[in-house]
């Protein structure tokens, strides 16, 4: 097996609005984050078979989830100081994990099992809880958020390929209900705020699709342009900001923002990923970015 990195030169892929290639290299984002700027891609071994998950409990921690060759689903955290070794968490995958953190030592994940249902399972800060099933007919993988203490919001692509919602309040887990739309990929969602969702896909057109819980309603769908040949990712650094990561034309990742009040250009980073990316920030002006390589390897890549 080679472990060639990512072609991070590689500029000729096209996820822009108006479908044109991108000419420049790497760009800093905005005036805020000068000074900031991406590293190069580095290789975390594995062999994976689905696209990885991210998650963050705390500063400088990472919690990375994939299906291995196996099936199963395996674990690689970076403690601020190393990664640990591969670890296996069971489970039968028929997609790519979720993650998402709630709160310090908390870990919650979700998968489609060989039945199509939403399959859970937690880190506590002690132990890994047994597999749960949530039900439902999943046509995708799972993309999770959480926007307070005890709080999931999980959403999946349904028969129909709409988008489909089911929450935990600390309590209870809701029932499932439909939120319309026509996905070609998982979603991704994240939120950066109390009682805020934002959720992203690719469309039936090949375009980045975008709504939102604003703590009342969710909006209308906006198509936000580009040409995805893969579902997209999502992280949020701070109240307000969105960063969203898809594959594009060519298999490069690319990026585009979102500051507050307008949304960025895409810009190219490069890479040849072969899976949907994953994308965490475990604090402001931090992003952490996952994907698989050509040689089925994890590498990663972060804006600092």
């Amino acid at each position: 097996m080679s472990h060639h990195a990512p072609d991070a030169k590689k500029q000729n892929c096209q996820a822009s609005d108006d479908r044109s290639s991108a000419t420049g290299g790497i760009r800093v984002f905005d005036g805020a984050t000068a000074g900031a700027r991406w590293s190069s891609w580095e290789s975390l071994g594995g062999a994976l078979s689905s696209g990885p998950a991210a998650a963050s409990w705390s500063a400088y921690r990472l919690d990375c989830f994939v299906r291995g060759t196996d099936g199963a689903m395996w674990h690689k955290a970076w403690n601020g100081w190393r990664w640990s070794a591969w670890e296996g968490l069971g489970g039968v995958l028929t997609s790519d994990p979720a993650a998402v953190s709630w709160g310090a030592n908390r870990i919650d994940c979700f998968v489609r099992g060989t039945d199509d249902a939403l399959w859970h399972m937690a880190w506590d800060g002690a132990r890994w809880s047994a597999w749960e099933s949530l039900g439902g007919v999943l046509t995708s993988g799972p993309a999770v958020a959480s926007w307070s203490a005890n709080r999931l919001d999980c959403f999946v692509r349904g028969v129909g390929d709409g988008l489909w919602h089911k929450s935990w309040d600390g309590a209870r887990w809701s029932g499932w209900e439909s939120l319309g739309g026509a996905l070609a990929s998982d979603p991704a969602v994240v939120s950066w705020g109390d009682n805020r969702i934002d959720c992203f896909v690719r469309g039936t057109d090949d375009a980045l699709w975008h709504m939102a819980w604003d703590g009342a309603r969710w909006s209308a769908w906006e198509s936000l342009g580009g040409v995805l040949t893969s579902g997209p990712a999502v992280a949020s650094w701070s109240a307000n900001r969105l960063d969203c990561f898809v594959r594009g034309v060519g298999d490069g990742l690319w990026h585009k923002s979102w500051d507050g009040s307008r949304w960025s250009g895409w810009e190219s980073l490069g890479g040849d990923l072969t899976a949907n990316p994953a994308a965490v920030s475990w604090g402001a002006n931090r992003i952490d970015c996952f994907v698989r390589g050509t040689d089925s390897a994890m590498w990663h890549k972060w804006w600092a």
